[in-house]
Parts: structure tokens; sequence; C-alpha cells
């Protein structure tokens, strides 16, 4: 009778453990893609092809859920910030809530 009381809590408990790799996960594939814009933009003045590498390290699941932002100073030397933000639903088959997700990455300017 005890365990019919404890299921429900142990369901949630694992849901939110789930749900917690999730969104280490998203972070670090938003970190990675943010660090390979930062680079490109580093090295090419084109700011497009800064938006192109980080939705390419994205992936097709994310690049459409995200928005990019690449600031890139025409001055070698000085730093050049690729951001990358989404808003992740959390335990979206309990109704859910959105947790933002926003990470930057910076190098400075080579060319």
């Amino acid at each position: 009778m005890e365990f019919v009381l404890v299921i429900p809590m142990i369901l949630i408990l694992l849901i939110g453990m789930v749900e917690v790799a999730v969104v280490a996960r998203t972070s670090i594939e938003l970190i990675a893609a943010a660090r390979e814009g930062a680079r490109v933009a580093a090295t090419t003045p084109d700011t497009d092809r800064a938006i192109d590498a980080t939705q390419q390290a994205l992936g097709p699941e994310l690049s459409n859920r995200v928005r990019i932002t690449v600031r890139r100073p025409p001055v070698v030397g000085e730093r050049a910030r690729v951001t990358v933000a989404l808003s992740h639903t959390v335990l979206s088959v309990l109704g859910g809530f959105r947790v933002p997700l926003e990470f930057s990455s910076v190098m400075r300017v080579e060319q």
C-alpha cells in the first residue's frame, strides 16, 4: 500500500532528473556553438559566416529555435562577441515553464 503512495513521488523525481540532464546538455551545446561562432567572427569580417557557423554547430534541432547575435568591431585586437539565446521549456509533460538560456563567447579579432 505504501508503495502506491511513493510511486508518484519517484516518477516526479525521475522526470526532474531527466529534465536537468536535458537542460545541461542543451547548455553545453549552446556554449560550444557560441564558441565556434566567436572563432569564425574573430577571423572573418562577415558576420553572416559567424551566424552560419553557429547554426551548423547547433544542428537542425536547435538552430531554428535560437537567437544569435554577433558583434564584431572592425579593429584588430578588439573583441568579437557571439551570443546564443534560447527559451527552453522544462517539464512540458506537466504543463511546463520556460527557462531562458543565454551564453556568450568572446574572441579577439585577428584580421
